[in-house]
């Protein structure tokens, strides 16, 4: 019988760990140049144009977050695969329906970048008035979005009854959400912290930070969402029949 929860989870970061690798880095391929561009405009050259810019190179990000997705609950599901193949069907099936809510959750991270840049990066201090909001989204975000583009890898819905799904599901498994968004955020939270000395890792965030994160989430998220649609089950009944 196959593990469960934080024992599943340790079998594959030994188990897959190359795989995890492969898909951190095939992830970095997709978000890097919206990022350059971003950080161009955050250092002050064209700082308008480079974030209108930065958001029209995101369009392929939220493709590849659905296959990133997929490929790592097949991992949960210990079911085999060919990783390559895996990843290029998925971002080719799911990159138009992706595409907007990539270009959104890139501003949403743009945005906190910029809200939460002058203790980043400046030493300054933020209103108090937005400590609290400022928090709030970000754990609201991390609760929902994983459920969203779960769903689009796995079921064929339109992106409005999905996004009412992700919703629903989220705060109906509130402890569950609230634990993937805050176990998938804390090394992202301690590597902007720690800032300036903790640039030193971002090699190792580039390698393999990603997946370790996002496998954190859908440690947590992906047991209500197979329940939910019975997706195991559908894709058994698939093969088998």
């Amino acid at each position: 019988m196959r593990s469960k929860g934080i024992r599943r989870f340790f079998e594959i970061l030994v188990g897959e760990f190359r795989g995890l690798i492969k898909l951190n880095l095939l992830f970095c391929a997709f978000i890097l140049p919206t990022a350059a561009i971003f950080l161009l405009g955050l250092f002050g050259f064209h700082n308008e144009i480079a974030l209108i810019v930065s958001l029209a190179a995101a369009f392929p990000v939220g493709g590849a977050v659905v296959a990133y997705v997929f490929c790592l609950t097949k991992m949960l599901r210990d079911e085999p695969g060919y990783l390559w193949e895996d990843f290029r069907r998925k971002f080719k099936e799911n990159k138009r329906q992706a595409a907007v809510p990539g270009i959104l959750c890139a501003a949403f991270v743009y945005a906190q970048i910029y809200l939460w840049g002058p203790v980043l990066f400046g030493g300054g201090s933020i209103n108090a008035i937005w400590l609290i909001p400022g928090i709030g989204f970000l754990l609201v975000f991390g609760m929902i979005a994983p459920y969203f583009f779960l769903q689009i890898a796995y079921i064929e819905l339109e992106t409005k009854k999905i996004i009412i799904n992700s919703v629903l599901i989220s705060f109906s498994n509130a402890l569950r959400s609230f634990l993937g968004a805050v176990m998938g955020g804390v090394i992202w939270v301690a590597f902007f912290l720690l800032l300036p000395e903790s640039l030193v890792v971002v090699p190792v965030l580039l390698v393999f930070g990603f997946s370790f994160s996002l496998l954190l989430v859908l440690m947590w998220v992906w047991p209500p969402v197979n329940k939910l649609f019975s997706i195991e089950e559908t894709l058994k009944d698939r093969r088998e029949g």
